[in-house]
Order: C-alpha cells, then sequence, then structure tokens
C-alpha cells in the first residue's frame, strides 16, 4: 500500500497511527504482521461503511480479484486475515461480516491527531480519488445541514420511523451513515440494509424479500438462530417477518434496535409494495398498542427519493406519511463558500465563488466534484465554465447519466422539452418524477425550474 497520512485513529482501547504503522492498546504496543495492519487500517479508514472483498483484496494484496484462478486463494488469506485480526483486538465485535459481500468496522472510531500539513494541503485531500458515493465518516468534506441535526435529534429520541427524502446525490447515504455512527456510539444494535444492493431473485416477491431482509438483519446482529429455522410454510411473509423480529431479534437485542434501509424507493414499483411497507407501518401503530411491547425500541430510517404517494395510494400501508419526515436539500451559498475553502480554496474570492454556485447550483455532488477539479488540476473559473456542458468535461458523465435516465421515458422526456420551451405547464405526476429525479426543484409545478444552470444549459441543447 502507498506511504499513510499522518494520522492517529482512536477506537476503544486502541489507537491506531497510520504514519508509523503502529497500533496500541492503552499504550502497549499490538504486534499486527503487515497485512493485518493494513487491512486493519483500511477497515477503520471506512468504519461504519461495508467494504467488499474484492475492494480489499485489491487494496491489501494489491491482487486482481478478478481472475478467476485466483478468487479462492484471495478470499480464503482475506477470511484468515479477518479472523487473525478479530483475535487480535481480543473480540469479535470490532469487525462485522456482510455475508457473501464484505466486512465492516463496526466501533467508533474517531480522529485524535495528525499532520496539519496532511489534513489541510488540499494536494492531499483525506479522500481518495474524484468524488462519488458517500464520504467516509471522517472525510473533511463533508458539510453538516441543518437536516443532520434533525436526523440525528430524532435517532437519539428513538423515533419509530424517519424518513429523509432527497434526490439522487444529494448526499443521503452519507448523512444516513452518520446518523447510525451516532446510534452505535450511544449503545444502540445498528443494522443497515441497501436495497439497491438485493439481486432480482430476493426482490422476486414479498416471500423471497422479507426472508432475505431477516437473514441480513440476524447475520449484522449474529443472531443464534437464523430466520429459515423457525419460518412457518403456514403462514404470510409479513406475519413471519413480524414473529421473527418480535421474537428472535428483538428479544435478544434489549436496547435500541436502529435499522437504516436506504435506497427505499426501489421497492416502490413492485406489486407488493403495500404489504411490505404497510408491515413497517404496523411496527408504528404498534407502539402505541402495545405500549409495554418490544416497538418503542425500533427506529426504521429510510432513506429515498421517489415520491411514495405517487405509488403507495393507501394512507393506512404508508409509513410515508407518519413519523419524522425530512428533506435533504442542496448547499446554500454560504455552504458551497465553507467546501471550497476546505478544498482550500480554489475559488479565489466571493466573486468566483457566487460565479460557481450559480453554474452548478447548490447540486452536492457537482460542487464536490467541481472544487476537486479546480484544486487537483489548477483550472480556473472560467475554463470550468467553457466546457461544463460538454459531453467531454469536467461534468459529462453526470450530465450523460441524466440524460439517458431521461431516454428511458419519452413521455416524460417529451414533457420536459415543453417545459423547457415554455410551451406549457407540467402535470403534477410529471412534475413530482422530474423533481425526486433532481432535475427540477421548486414546491409546484407552476415554480418548476432546472435545479441549476447547468442542467438548463445542457438539457436545452440535447432535447430542444
Amino acid at each position: 500500500m502507498s506511504k499513510r497520512a499522518r494520522l492517529v485513529y482512536e477506537f476503544g482501547p486502541y489507537q491506531l497511527d497510520l504514519a508509523e504503522c503502529r497500533l496500541s492498546r492503552h499504550g502497549r504496543e499490538v504486534t499486527l504482521r503487515p497485512k493485518l495492519f493494513d487491512l486493519l487500517a483500511v477497515l477503520v479508514e471506512r468504519s461504519g461503511q461495508m467494504v467488499e472483498k474484492d475492494e480489499l483484496i485489491t487494496l491489501v494484496w494489491d491482487a486482481h480479484p478478478e481472475r478467476a484462478d485466483s478468487v479462492g486463494a484471495y478470499e480464503s488469506n482475506l477470511t484468515v486475515s479477518v479472523n487473525a485480526l478479530r483475535k487480535a483486538l481480543g473480540g469479535d465485535h470490532y469487525i462485522e461480516t456482510v455475508t457473501k459481500r464484505g466486512y465492516r468496522f463496526a466501533a467508533a472510531v474517531r480522529v485524535v491527531a495528525g499532520d496539519s500539513r496532511t489534513l489541510d494541503s488540499p494536494a492531499a485531500p483525506l479522500d481518495k480519488g474524484p468524488p462519488g458515493g458517500a464520504l467516509s465518516l471522517h472525510s473533511r468534506y463533508y458539510i453538516a445541514r441543518p437536516t443532520d441535526a434533525e436526523f440525528h435529534g430524532a435517532v437519539a429520541r428513538r423515533d419509530s420511523i424517519v424518513l429523509v427524502k432527497g434526490p439522487r446525490q444529494v448526499g443521503k447515504t452519507s448523512l444516513l451513515a452518520r446518523g447510525l455512527q451516532q446510534a452505535r456510539e450511544a449503545g444502540a444494535a445498528v443494522v443497515l440494509t441497501d436495497l439497491q444492493h438485493l439481486s432480482a431473485t430476493a426482490l422476486a416477491d414479498a416471500e423471497r424479500l422479507t426472508r432475505t431482509l431477516a437473514e441480513m438483519i440476524a447475520d449484522q446482529l449474529e443472531l443464534p438462530t437464523a430466520p429459515h429455522q423457525t419460518w412457518s410454510d403456514y403462514l404470510p411473509p409479513s406475519t413471519n417477518f413480524e414473529r421473527y423480529l418480535r421474537r428472535e431479534v428483538m428479544t435478544r437485542t434489549p436496547g435500541a434496535l436502529v435499522w437504516g434501509v436506504d435506497e427505499a424507493d426501489r421497492l416502490f414499483s413492485y406489486p407488493y409494495a403495500s404489504e411490505v411497507f404497510g408491515l413497517f407501518r404496523s411496527w408504528h401503530n404498534l407502539r402505541a398498542l402495545e405500549p409495554a411491547g418490544p416497538w418503542p425500541r425500533l427506529t426504521l430510517a429510510f432513506a429515498y427519493a421517489t415520491e411514495a404517494h405517487l405509488f403507495i395510494t393507501d394512507l393506512n400501508q404508508s409509513p410515508f406519511n407518519v413519523g419524522t419526515r425530512l428533506v435533504l436539500e442542496d448547499f446554500t451559498l454560504d455552504e458551497v463558500a465553507e467546501l471550497n475553502e476546505r478544498f482550500g480554496a480554489p475559488l479565489s474570492d466571493a466573486a468566483e465563488i457566487e460565479r460557481f454556485y450559480a453554474m452548478v447550483g447548490g447540486h452536492p455532488y457537482l460542487a464536490q466534484c467541481g472544487l476537486y477539479e479546480l484544486a487537483t488540476r489548477g483550472l480556473s473559473i472560467a475554463a470550468l465554465e467553457a466546457h461544463a456542458d460538454h459531453n467531454e468535461g469536467v461534468f459529462g458523465d453526470h450530465l450523460r447519466h441524466l440524460l439517458v435516465s431521461l431516454e428511458r421515458d419519452a413521455a416524460l422526456r417529451a414533457a420536459l422539452r415543453d417545459f423547457l420551451r415554455g410551451q406549457t405547464e407540467l402535470t403534477l405526476p410529471h412534475f413530482y418524477r422530474l423533481r425526486s429525479a433532481g432535475v427540477l426543484v421548486g414546491a409546484a409545478p407552476s415554480q418548476a425550474r432546472p435545479r441549476c444552470e447547468l442542467y438548463a444549459r445542457y438539457l436545452s441543447r440535447h432535447l430542444l
């Protein structure tokens, strides 16, 4: 692995010094083989996040797990190394296994020391590589917004259902990860399910979905009784799932349990969506119906994009009209200015920041991507603006993905084209879908407008 940043992480009684390749417990050094230290470093740097087996193999062994002749050997090495690392740390609770996928460092981690030159230099950002995906828990580029405090408060209060809605790439997963980490640090048991990672087989029907979800919960909590041992062929899926949750999960989890569900809108289009979401809604109701039961200890945290009411029309079957409902908004101008500072101020003054904000708006991903390019490539704001809406420009991949998404729905594309021409007002369903996709912003069709100047220019070029 490459030379490490001057960072010292602390978890439990341990300190991990990356630059010195030293692990200590209560000040006494714990000897680790080089590969075990590298493995621990990767997991600690990604604390709270699941790291895929293939990625661990590539980072730690510099191997290529896509080669069929090496998969078994490298996975075996990884399994043995994880077990050895658990033994060295004195317990299994530090590293969670995500069945058939990877591992997660579950202990609370904080940075206790670092070389200020490493922390502050835009040439050596803590997040390696260009922006994309969730930000690590200790990323200096994470900008907390008012929704963060509201989400943390709802989890701390043990609200029954916490809903975080926002368009793609607005930062929902990063916010969810921080809320779950806060819950871990407060002593709660935490489960995370990313519905984007479920296979088509797991999503085939309600029976397979609920059993898959139960198996994932059992695995993450390392429960002794697996769902297939208790599932009854004579009961419907929702009843089996609730019974397992009550008898096995909540019984063996005496404190608070927080279940985070990312990309919840993936289920909206399935015919069983009302049945499954109706089950989640019923657990909210059971707080009042069974006050002495386990349900006040359970918090469901959903992150989603699509307007739920377009798919779940029965209000009594929807968890999306109860609990704590939050909307994750784009960055403000001040927040973009703060992000600019964290990138080493590639935008030199207020005028340049305002020009940048006018182009990308507060779109979190576009703001991070643009500032990263400015900081690492030394571009000027004028050079960035000149090719911003080109397919080969800095934002080209993102813009092409946006256009491809619209190409899949001829009616929606036609409605957007008419809107951009100023010929007609959007219908309510088209407005909601375009807003959920992050193409438009506004409180109602009459107030709709492109999310940012970059979108307006690019979509007008390709749709008109």
